[in-house]
């Protein structure tokens, strides 16, 4: 059975000015998730926090650690916590 869970993800490697946050945005909807994408500076990293059933946070993360064409993952850090249903939706944030 499914539950509801947390993700927080840090990508590192070569993910900003290749659409990763539009490439997570389009996934996270699509599977349903709330949350939000961003990047960090200047480390050049992009968090993602995403809620929803477990299931499709493991599919979020398994296109975190593929990225979109011309984006190279070097590594994804995850971490899973409770569901707090802090989040309406999933969103760009700057």
């Amino acid at each position: 059975m499914s539950q509801e869970a947390c993700l927080h993800a840090l990508v590192y490697g070569v993910v900003q000015g290749v659409n990763f946050r539009s490439f997570v945005l389009r996934h996270a909807r699509d599977l349903g998730l709330t949350g939000y994408v961003r990047n960090l500076y200047p480390e050049e990293v992009v968090e993602v926090k995403a809620e929803g059933w477990r299931e499709q946070l493991e599919q979020l993360l398994r296109l975190l650690e593929e990225g979109p064409r011309g984006a190279w993952v070097e590594r994804v850090d995850a971490n899973w916590s409770e569901y707090s249903g802090d989040y309406n939706r999933f969103e760009l944030r700057f």
